[in-house]
């Protein structure tokens, strides 16, 4: 299976080249517009609190670099697990959510951004787990698994797909990710569904090296802003600023928090491919750019331009 964030990789690279990022963001009001941003708790590398209680992230950084061009100011609300954000949002006590799937549950009451990140969904098992261990088919691997506890995060958008295409598996709604791969550890799960950069994210940080990736499970994490409805106007000041953020300094902030991440320890092919990717991201933005630079300065330097520029007029 290609893994998607090449298809990523191919997509901005094309927009790069038809001139989405001359997109001009939107004009915003004389005072910023104060927004309640509700940051999830254990989320890495996209939303997290770190061991000083700081919430940091590739979605933090890239709603930091959003806000002024979108008009907005945040005001960021304590950390905590997505299915207590979002009965937040619900109640009208927060404005904003980041790194969520759009789903067709969550938009009865969300409005979403467009994606700016994508990353496959894994199957991770113990080191020692038999047949599931050798797999590279997430999906085989969960058929396989009929009857055994298998953690999924509660609320996240994976755990409705996972439910419905796998139904044999007696699934284990978990907080977050963490739990959910310390229970494979510690043996109250068999495995967990967590997505790569997730799972890549958290073994390198709790220096777990006992856990294996057993493949992609056919589901992709496309993660957006999201905002109640009622607020709906934000995802336009949000979406014209994405749209308007220079491909170069996305990819940098891809390339930050996913970069340096070390997937040896899933042993993932699907986890190296995406590491590859953001790194080529970065790499394809510099050499587009730089392109687009000599082109124009070719345009602005050759003889028919000069001839046209000091022809006399008609």
């Amino acid at each position: 299976m290609t893994p998607r964030p090449w298809r990523l990789m191919l997509a901005v690279a094309a927009a790069l080249a038809l001139g989405v990022l001359s997109v001009a963001p939107p004009a915003g009001a004389d005072a910023p517009l104060t927004v309640r941003f509700a940051p999830e708790r254990d989320y890495g590398p996209f939303v997290f609190a770190d061991d000083d209680g700081r919430v940091q992230g590739l979605s933090v950084d890239l709603l930091a670099r959003l806000a002024p061009s979108a008009g907005l100011r945040l005001e960021t609300l304590p950390p905590a697990p997505l299915a207590q954000q979002l009965a937040l949002l619900r109640a009208g006590g927060a404005d904003l959510v980041s790194s969520l799937r759009p789903t067709p549950e969550r938009a009865e009451y969300l409005a979403f951004t467009r994606p700016y990140v994508n990353v496959p969904a894994l199957l991770v098992v113990r080191s020692a787990a038999g047949t599931a261990e050798r797999s590279t088919d997430g999906q085989a691997a969960l058929l396989r698994l009929a009857g055994h506890a298998v953690a999924v995060g509660a609320g996240y958008a994976v755990e409705g797909f996972a439910r419905e295409r796998f139904p044999q598996v007696r699934w284990a709604a978990v907080p977050d990710d963490v739990q959910a791969l310390s229970g494979v550890r510690d043996g109250r799960f068999d495995a967990a569904v967590v997505d790569a950069a997730s799972a890549a994210f958290i073994a390198q940080r709790q220096h777990w090296s006992d856990l294996r990736a057993a493949g992609p499970i056919g589901f992709d994490y496309a993660l957006s802003l999201a905002v109640p409805k009622a607020r709906a106007d934000l995802v336009q000041r949000l979406d014209a600023a994405i749209a308007a953020l220079p491909l170069q300094e996305r990819a940098a902030i891809q390339q930050r928090w996913m970069g340096p991440l070390d997937g040896n320890a899933l042993m993932s092919s699907t986890w190296q491919g995406l590491r590859w990717a953001a790194a080529w991201l970065g790499l394809a933005a510099v050499l587009l750019a730089v392109l687009a630079w000599r082109r124009h300065t070719q345009r602005s330097t050759s003889p028919a331009t000069h001839a046209h520029d000091t022809a006399p007029p008609p």
